[in-house]
């Protein structure tokens, strides 16, 4: 029997603070009082008779209980989303929107032909894409924020309740401005690197351990002047004026190549090669428009990947 003292703004409440892992962070998405949150987490604390959240030196940590519940309370609150989006649409005949996480490399490569054939389907949903580091998209995902994942396969602990359609596999490449001192210099290119900035992809990132095992090998343990981003429009822009070397996957930068804009260096990334694909939660309930968005991205990818 469902406990009638567990709220909206109960699962609301604990999947925020489980998102940030934070108490204030939460409080300020929510543009609630701090104190507020901490009372909501205690009533729902008090409602289900256990911990969902324990300290962890200054911050928080979820309990293993709190894992278990988070993936029920994401999917109720998606559940409860897309009735409120079904019945606001109803008059329309259309369904609630789809919302796509998609890494860089996809959100350049693959989405744009994928939504052109989306659109000439006529469905009349609404699609929202939103692009960013894949364990921030795989978490929106696991709690119903997000329908589908298009991106990198992530590591075997962090696809509990999920499963993985290939599309295609790609691989890392270092680019650089036409012109570049590196790009008819001879000799060992590692050894040269350290005159330049270097940009990575961050720490989080799906490829970050294939980019850090090409360096090690040659080797350079640390990269003297190193920045993170996984914006691939500051990428292109500070690559674009300055001698910066951006190691980023190819499908980011596929149109700049072919272009010329952007010219590749002459280095073996073989071994970064990784499979690319539809990530989604075992246990969806999908709607005909969204076997409708999988095709046009299995097309789209056929065509590019």
């Amino acid at each position: 029997m469902i406990d009638s003292r567990v709220k909206f703004r109960h699962l609301q409440t604990f999947l925020e603070v489980a998102r940030q892992k934070s108490v204030v962070k939460a409080a300020g998405v929510l543009h609630v009082s701090q104190p507020a949150v901490t009372k909501t987490i205690r009533e729902l604390e008090e409602a289900l008779g256990v911990c969902v959240f324990e300290r962890d030196g200054r911050g928080i940590r979820m309990t293993r209980t709190g894992e278990v519940f988070m993936q029920h309370a994401g999917l109720a609150v998606s559940a409860l989303r897309q009735g409120i989006d079904s019945v606001a649409l109803a008059g329309a005949k259309v369904g609630p929107p789809l919302r796509i996480g998609a890494l860089p490399t996809v959100s350049a490569h693959i989405m744009p032909l994928a939504m052109q054939f989306f659109l000439k389907e006529d469905t009349g949903v609404t699609v929202k894409i939103v692009t960013g580091e894949n364990s921030v998209l795989l978490e929106q995902l696991r709690i119903g924020e997000l329908d589908l994942v298009v991106g990198r396969l992530a590591a075997p602990d962090k696809m509990t309740g999920f499963f993985f359609e290939h599309l295609y596999s790609e691989q890392v490449v270092f680019v650089v401005r036409p012109g570049h001192p590196l790009l008819n210099s001879g000799g060992n290119l590692f050894e040269q690197m350290g005159a330049y900035p270097v940009l990575m992809p961050t720490r989080g990132s799906v490829i970050r351990p294939f980019v850090e095992r090409i360096f090690i090998a040659n080797g350079v343990a640390t990269v003297p002047t190193e920045i993170e981003t996984v914006s691939d429009s500051f990428g292109r822009a500070f690559v674009r004026r300055s001698d910066a070397i951006w190691v980023i996957s190819h499908g980011v930068v596929s149109n700049d190549i072919e272009e010329a804009i952007l010219k590749t260096l002459p280095i073996e990334t073989s071994d970064t090669k990784g499979p690319v694909g539809l990530t989604m939660r075992t246990d969806m309930i999908a709607h005909p428009a969204f076997a409708i968005l999988l095709r046009t991205i299995r097309e789209a990818a056929g065509k590019l990947g």
